[in-house]
């Protein structure tokens, strides 16, 4: 029971972590590049915590400067007569700006040289600073919490206390060494305490330092730091507003044309090219446009086929049903069997129509999935002549196949292009169709063969009336047809070119209507395919 529990328990909790880990992909794509350089900075404006290590390095080489000079100190005082201590610390302590104590072996003070000569610093109170300094010491505080440093103990100066109210004098005695520290005075300034023996008589000497300066070079490098950073997130903001807006508004001017392409409210409707643009957002702009306007000629290319189906397809139909409503009034055999015979044609034409109309709908889909192989032209036209010959579907139209000037197409793969043997053979009997269609009786139809640099050009000409130039285009619509008197009805459907056309854009090629070549009488349809470039 627990396993089936946990089975079906399992799923919400994938799903949860899936909707975690894509939850920042829903944030505006303004509100991402803001975060990203806000976020930069931010790392930028993490040195500033590591300005404490700053302050230590300094604190430590004081630490060091305060041993040197207590130690150099207690040596003079030592190697200096008893009468003569007390000048010498009130010198040492005003050229310093140390302030120098001595204690005696009782722990009492002897000589400080605040008293013997004007003080050399003076403790600052913080209430007669400006607000600035407040802010300052505000922010030294926080900074303090923010990296978990310990906390330093408030200096207290008593010029009455003996030695015992220094625990550094009580550990330099005990270890025989210079002992340092430091405490906070009140405007949170450090104030530097070296104690050190004078002698082995249990003599010391006190020596105490205000080092304001740290503080002000901490402060002055953290300032500095900080103006850095907050011009630089300025700048970053307004570069990334600017960035974002020219960025986003033109995506949302695409989505707002293409959503109202996709609900279709408005086929007039144009998405914006951004011409002015030469980044990749022109490119999208000038792709989604030139893709939306693909996308409604196919569209209209659906629904005016729909419609001429519908057309072409009444047509047969009507007649087949006034042949079939006349059938049963009618008593004459003769006439009954000329409505047979009527009833059956429109059958044939609608089977033909239906059979032509969905090759012509899938023809698309089915080339985009064919794999292309080498196709030999030449043979290819070969086999094709051959065959209708054989089943005498051209009629008393001989066709023959003429080699263009100056062409070897017979040299090794000059010929040969890639593509789908069965298409391509579909498109040549098209044209053959209709160059016989309109060729009177006994005029040859001929099949040309060329290799024009890395193409391969065929050509179907008749004897025909030839093409208008006006119509030329218009002969490859759908159900566009002109054709000729006489003709039986019902024999083609007016999508043969079509087809062709379409057969050979899909492998991208060109079908064209032109005039003969030899000045004579007739149309030419000619179509060119890239020649096979081998592996």
């Amino acid at each position: 029971m627990a396993d089936h529990l946990r089975a079906h328990r399992s799923p919400p909790r994938k799903a949860s972590l899936r909707n975690r880990i894509g939850l920042p992909w829903r944030v505006s794509l303004t509100a991402r590049i803001l975060a990203v350089n806000v976020i930069a900075l931010a790392l930028l404006a993490g040195s500033l915590f590591y300005l404490d290590s700053y302050r230590r390095e300094l604190l430590d080489e004081r630490y060091r400067l305060a041993a040197s000079q207590a130690e150099i100190v207690a040596h003079a005082l030592y190697a200096t007569r008893a009468d003569q201590r007390r000048e010498l610390i009130g010198r040492i302590g005003s050229s310093e700006a140390l302030r120098l104590r001595l204690f005696d072996a009782h722990g009492k003070l002897v000589a400080d040289s605040f008293k013997l000569a004007p003080p050399s610093y003076t403790l600052i109170d913080p209430a007669s600073e400006p607000w600035l300094q407040d802010a300052a010491r505000a922010l030294d505080r926080s900074m303090d919490f923010v990296l978990g440093s310990p906390p330093v103990p408030p200096y207290h100066d008593n010029p009455d206390s003996d030695a015992r109210a220094w625990p550094e004098i009580a550990a330099a005695l005990a270890s025989g060494r210079t002992e340092v520290s430091h405490e906070a005075a009140p405007d949170r300034t450090p104030v530097i305490i070296a104690a050190t023996p004078v002698g082995k008589n249990g003599d010391a000497l006190l020596v105490t330092r205000n080092a304001r300066d740290i503080t002000e070079n901490v402060r002055m490098a953290r300032q500095t730091l900080a103006i850095i950073v907050g011009g630089a997130l300025g700048v970053s903001i307004l570069l990334s507003l600017f960035l974002a807006r020219t960025i986003v508004e033109p995506l949302r001017k695409l989505v707002r044309a293409t959503v109202r392409v996709r609900l279709g409210r408005d086929r007039s409707v144009v998405v914006p090219r951004l011409p002015d643009r030469r980044d990749e957002i022109g490119l999208l702009a000038r792709a989604v446009s030139d893709m939306s306007g693909a996308l409604r000629q196919r569209i209209d290319a659906v629904e005016s086929f729909a419609a001429d189906v519908a057309h072409e397809l009444k047509n047969p139909l009507t007649s087949l049903r006034s042949a079939l409503e006349s059938l049963d009034r009618v008593e004459d055999p003769g006439l009954r069997r000329q409505l047979i015979g009527i009833a059956k044609d429109d059958v044939r034409r609608i089977d033909f129509l239906v059979t032509e109309i969905a090759d012509a709908s899938r023809i698309d889909a089915e080339l985009s999935r064919t794999t292309f192989e080498p196709v030999d032209m030449l043979r290819l036209v070969r086999a094709l002549v051959a065959e209708r010959e054989q089943r005498g579907v051209n009629g008393n139209c001989p066709v023959e196949i003429v080699e263009a000037a100056g062409t070897d197409v017979h040299g090794p793969g000059q010929l040969i292009v890639p593509g789908d043997a069965g298409r391509l053979e579909r498109v040549l009997q098209n044209l053959l169709d209709n160059a016989i269609s309109f060729s009177p009786g006994g005029a040859p139809i001929e099949v040309s063969l060329a290799r024009e640099g890395q193409r391969v050009v065929i050509g179907v000409s008749d004897h025909g009336p030839g093409i208008p130039e006006a119509a030329r285009e218009r002969i490859f619509e759908r159900f566009h047809s002109l054709r000729p008197s006489g003709e039986e009805f019902g024999k083609h459907s007016g999508l043969g070119l079509a087809i062709a056309r379409t057969i050979v854009e899909a492998h991208f090629g060109k079908l064209r209507a032109t005039d003969r070549t030899d000045g004579e009488h007739g149309a030419r349809l000619v179509f060119s395919l890239p020649a096979w470039q081998g592996e």
